[in-house]
């Protein structure tokens, strides 16, 4: 017996019954003979009316004089109350399964006997009964005759509309006998039993492990088979599990089902939905038994808890270097292949990140939606305004293990530590000079190049360093964020408050190797270390001579350009140098500094 198609005369569209032709027929001459007897809105098909009934939540729940069970929904009330007076005369002689007509019970024999005398013309399946032909039929036809009423979604089987409607009326008509859980679906249900029955029924032909359920052995027997029998029509991706086809395939059409009731943000998959909803109630339902950290997400507590074990699962193939988490893993092996899957629209710039595009394109869109709360300074990135924050609260979270400082930035404790190791994991391919940070090695890199790709918007200088632009750009809005605690001195850069300070503390933490002199900034000592290995690594441009600091390059430069810089306040005379303008000065003052040099001088020549 095969199925026939049934045509509309208006429109064409095809049919597998003749109920469902007439149904739609009604759609063309706009007749809605079904009526609701609460609002009396009419539709044109009874399954619509019976989804719509659900709409309307009742303020006093309908009781069932039968069992006391309540209902909010008059369609529910209607359904249940039905199995009550339905009588089941007829049972299977097999396995004493009960039915209320003696069709159902014809129809479920077949079951045991093998017997479909239903097929289908298209494709030869076959099936007990022409219910179940028909319903299968409209995945040839791609017919969808039962519309949900408050998002328009279409089914082709009646029994999937009404599973649908209950995630929106969050109806659960099912509940376990055992323990009381309850479902909006039976054959959740179903599954939820064996739970309690501890039943496996299912077993797998290669390693003999057990399934409660026929679809989980399924999926569990493709690990043995690597089959991936679904595959995306639009990129040729291939899945083993239907689901996962599903879910990649809303990456094509940007389907996003689940939205939040909130906020109304869409989403791809309820599990994401779900996550999301407890950023609004701030729920956390796992907590570490090390700790009792609490976690919104499973996974995060996975991640959390390797923290306490060091363990490391996932390592690399090329290097054996292990890693905590998986995507970490990824990442790195990124850094062999030199893979970068991520392109910016804008300027088509790659990355091996999705994080450093997004980071990235920022520098295009100059979006800074995050505002610092006590100076309304801005940001792009959530993560530099909390570490800007702490600035303010002059809080230092991160602590390093060997000597106890502390640190606004997880980051700078990362860098600490390798000063601890001693280890410069980023080396320059040109000179092999090593680095503890790979932006050192970066501005490094721009010596070698001569690159300079941050130039001023008010003057035009350039600047091979972003944080050299920003710190010049102070000295256009004469901008002082920093300042000192104990003279309220205010400073431009951090790191020349920090040099400020131990003008207080006389703190003097770097110290020659050689001699033992300290000092308070290791610009100073790299200077006086140069005394012991005369070293001259600055060279002037037109004649070579060579110099142990910039400064005394940059006077020496002058002999050349003839530039004078520096000039009296009282006679506007120039000089090169500042120390030749001090001098001069003092010819105004009538002051005479070095007398008590050339006194010393005299001394020494009458003890000699």
């Amino acid at each position: 017996m095969g199925a026939k198609f049934l045509t509309c005369d208006v429109c064409s569209k095809k049919f597998s019954r003749k109920s469902h032709l007439k149904q739609h027929y009604g759609t063309h001459v706009n007749e809605k003979p079904f009526s609701c007897d609460i609002c009396g809105k009419k539709f044109s098909w009874r399954n619509s009316l019976n989804s719509h009934y659900l709409t309307h939540k009742i303020e006093k729940p309908l009781p069932c004089d039968i069992c006391n069970k309540q209902f909010s929904h008059k369609l529910s009330f209607l359904t249940h109350f039905r199995n009550h007076g339905k009588e089941k005369p007829y049972s299977c002689d097999i396995c004493n399964k009960q039915f209320s007509q003696k069709g159902n019970l014809k129809v479920h024999l077949q079951t045991h006997t093998n017997d479909k005398a239903y097929s289908c013309d298209v494709c030869g399946k076959q099936f007990h009964r022409k219910s179940n032909l028909n319903v299968h039929f409209r995945t040839h036809t791609n017919e969808k005759p039962y519309s949900c009423d408050v998002c328009n979604n279409t089914f082709s089987q009646k029994g999937a509309l009404n599973a649908h409607f209950r995630t929106h009326t969050n109806e659960k008509p099912f509940s376990c006998d055992v323990c009381g859980k309850e479902f909006s679906q039976k054959r959740h249900l179903k599954v939820h039993f064996w739970i309690h029955s501890n039943e496996k029924p299912f077993s797998c032909d290669v390693c003999n492990k057990q399934f409660s359920r026929k679809d989980w052995l399924n999926k569990h027997h493709r690990t043995h088979t690597k089959e991936k029998p679904f595959s995306c029509d639009v990129c040729n991706k291939q899945f083993s599990q239907k689901y996962d086809l599903n879910i990649h395939f809303r990456k094509h059409t940007n389907e996003k089902p689940f939205s939040c009731v909130i906020c109304n943000k869409q989403f791809s998959l309820k599990c994401i939905l779900n996550v999301h909803l407890r950023t609004h109630t701030n729920e956390k339902p796992y907590s570490c038994d090390v700790c009792n950290k609490q976690f919104s997400q499973k996974c995060d507590l996975i991640k959390h808890f390797r923290s306490h074990t060091n363990k490391k699962p996932y390592s690399c193939d090329v290097c054996n270097k292990q890693f905590s988490q998986k995507h970490h893993l990824y990442t790195h092996i990124r850094t062999h292949t030199n893979e970068k899957p991520y392109s910016c629209d804008v300027c088509n710039k790659r990355f091996s990140q999705k994080c450093t595009l997004n980071r990235h394109f920022l520098t295009h869109t100059n979006e800074k939606s995050y505002s610092c709360n006590v100076c309304n300074k801005k940001y792009s990135r959530k993560d530099k305004l909390n570490e800007h924050v702490y600035t303010h609260m002059n809080v230092k979270p991160h602590s390093c293990d060997v000597c106890n400082k502390q640190f606004c930035r997880k980051y700078s404790l990362n860098e600490h530590l390798l000063t601890h190791t001693n280890e410069k994991p980023h080396s320059c391919d040109v000179c092999n000079k090593q680095f503890f940070q790979k932006d050192k090695l970066i501005q490094h890199i721009h010596t070698h190049t001569n690159e300079k790709p941050y130039s001023c918007d008010v003057c035009n200088k350039r600047f091979s360093q972003k944080c050299d632009l920003f710190k010049h750009y102070r000295i256009h809005t004469n901008e002082k964020p920093y300042f000192c605690n104990v003279c309220n001195k205010k400073f431009s850069q951090k790191n020349t408050l920090n040099i400020h300070l131990r003008t207080h503390t006389n703190e003097k933490p770097f110290s020659c190797d050689v001699c033992k002199v300290r000092f308070s900034q290791k610009c100073t000592l790299n200077r006086h270390l140069r005394t012991h290995t005369n070293e001259k690594p600055y060279s002037c441009d037109v004649c070579n001579r060579q110099f142990s600091r910039t400064d005394k390059l940059n006077e020496h430069f002058r002999t050349h350009t003839n530039e004078k810089p520096y000039s009296c306040d009282v006679c506007n005379k120039q000089f090169s140098r500042k120390n030749k303008l001090n001098k001069h000065f003092h010819s105004h003052t009538n002051e005479k500094p070095n007398c008590f040099v050339s006194v010393a001088k005299k001394f020494m020549k009458n003890v000699i």
